[in-house]
């Protein structure tokens, strides 16, 4: 993997050469797992809804800006421009910031849904778990991800 540049017109990957650069190969496991996230949030049953309702809504939006920025170079909307460094580091501002906060919530939902030791109660905790494994995961992937488009936008 190589890392891309914004120094030249050709340096934003576009077409399958997205998979190929470091930092956009990251979408991949951003969508894997940001996907896992917002499935396991919303097959579990939750004791505080408006916390789940944060995390889900977190998840879900991430998952789709991560998609939508995808299928974008895919598409090499961005026609080389430099400018377009810009406009990707911005959108992903909420990316980087937000998940975080949706893992710690996450977190903390499943710490207090610790209730009976029954085998329906134990499920839906070994499902919140995964979900805060997962969340965590897709966190960290944002960042790394973000950090490597600040970056880049530097560099431009």
């Amino acid at each position: 993997l190589t890392m891309s540049s914004a120094t030249s017109t050709t340096s934003l990957p576009s077409g399958l050469a997205v998979l190929t650069t470091f930092p956009d190969v990251l979408f991949i496991p951003e969508i894997i797992f940001g996907g896992l996230v917002w499935i396991l949030v919303a097959s579990s049953k939750v004791q505080l809804p408006m916390l789940q309702g944060w995390v889900m809504f977190v998840s879900v939006f991430c998952f789709v800006m991560s998609i939508t920025l995808l299928c974008l170079y895919i598409c090499g909307a961005h026609g080389g421009s430099s400018s377009w460094v810009t406009l990707v580091s911005g959108c992903d501002k909420p990316q980087g910031l937000s998940p975080p906060c949706m893992a710690v919530l996450e977190a903390y939902s499943t710490y207090i849904s610790l209730g009976p030791a029954n085998a329906v109660m134990m499920t839906i905790y070994q499902e919140n778990v995964a979900a805060v494994v997962f969340a965590f995961l897709a966190t960290l992937m944002y960042v790394i991800h973000k950090v490597y488009s600040l970056l880049r936008w530097k560099s431009s």
